[in-house]
């Protein structure tokens, strides 16, 4: 994957754009990640990413960087499928470690708590724990 291609994942976008996206993250975020947490080295991180971006009082910018890191992470086609195993989330792995590069620090201490919690219980199988 080339950097400009990660870019135009990591675009914030329109409110609008960010509104599909959260939608789209949280009917697919909770059994993506199950698939993933073997293969996902930062699983708190993206799991806090998760809380971050659902998180109202998180800047907009912010939000609309992890609301596209985690979109392509729960899409059902990318450019390596995730089902080959060890090299399936790479390149997830590639998009969340950019996101998270350029959101640096914005993640809150409130939403690894709440991470904590999650991964310290049974994982969802939805969204709705959000």
């Amino acid at each position: 994957m080339d950097d400009i291609k990660i870019g135009e994942i990591l675009l914030p976008g329109e409110e609008s754009e960010q509104e599909a996206k959260a939608r789209k993250v949280q009917r697919r975020f909770w059994p993506t990640l199950k698939r993933a947490m073997r293969q996902v080295p930062f699983s708190r991180d993206v799991v806090a990413a998760y809380y971050c971006a659902m998180d109202p009082t998180t800047p907009m910018r912010t939000r609309g960087i992890l609301l596209g890191a985690l979109a392509y992470f729960v899409m059902p086609f990318d450019f390596i499928p995730d089902v080959l195993a060890m090299v399936g989330f790479s390149d997830d792995i590639a998009v969340l470690t950019a996101a998270f590069a350029a959101i640096s620090g914005q993640i809150k201490e409130k939403h690894y708590v709440r991470a904590d919690e999650t991964l310290s219980n049974e994982i969802p199988d939805n969204a709705s724990q959000s």
